[in-house]
């Protein structure tokens, strides 16, 4: 059943503020440690920790307002939740930070197996909001699997050879503005594969 609509400036507060609260708490006490329990953990995990309450409740706003929640929030509150519980029981940050490579890696296999069986479930999913002809959509397939086999990559590369500073600042803002960057530039390049919808408003 289709979710009800919202203000588009509040569903985008709701998807996307939980990670820029992330970002703002770690600047904040990315210096401190805290001791809880009896052991100590540094702002990072901290930070981590927090990030999953206040998702979860952004996600029980959305779904609130709009009767709905997708697959991919489902999906990626679990990773949170689940690699969020690892960095806190290790004491170690590493897990936190491979949650985005699993993620993209997730996403990749998903749509390559898609792939190897001559389909292309990105349709599946996004035929609705994208009328586009078959052709199109397993072009538009192929080059987003290869996108999060990159981004997860480069996820990998970053966390593994650069600061959390660094990994911090590419992981809110640069990965996304790729991925929505990557998106837009598809949609333009296969313009030619949508599909108009007639008179009456139908594709």
């Amino acid at each position: 059943m289709a979710g009800k609509q919202i203000n588009g400036f509040v569903k985008q507060a709701l998807e996307l503020g939980p990670t820029l609260a992330f970002f703002l708490i770690y600047l904040r006490i990315k210096e401190d440690t805290f001791l809880i329990a009896g052991t100590e953990y540094s702002g990072f995990i901290v930070a981590a920790l927090v990030f999953i309450p206040i998702l979860l409740v952004s996600m029980g706003i959305l779904w609130a307002l709009t009767g709905a929640i997708s697959r991919m929030q489902v999906f990626t509150a679990f990773m949170v939740i689940f690699f969020g519980g690892l960095t806190a029981w290790f004491n170690d940050e590493r897990f936190f930070k491979m949650k985005t490579t699993i993620v993209y890696g997730c996403l990749a296999g998903l749509l390559g197996i898609g792939l190897l069986r001559g389909q292309s479930w990105l349709q599946y999913v996004m035929g609705e909001l994208l009328p586009m002809r078959t052709e199109g959509w397993m072009i538009l397939t192929r080059r987003l699997c290869a996108m999060f086999v990159a981004l997860a990559v480069a996820n990998e590369v970053i966390w593994r050879t650069m600061s959390t500073d660094t990994w911090v600042k590419l992981e809110t803002f640069a990965m996304p503005a790729a991925l929505v960057g990557f998106l837009w530039w598809q949609i333009f390049a296969l313009q030619r594969f949508l599909i108009e919808p007639d008179q009456d408003g139908k594709a």
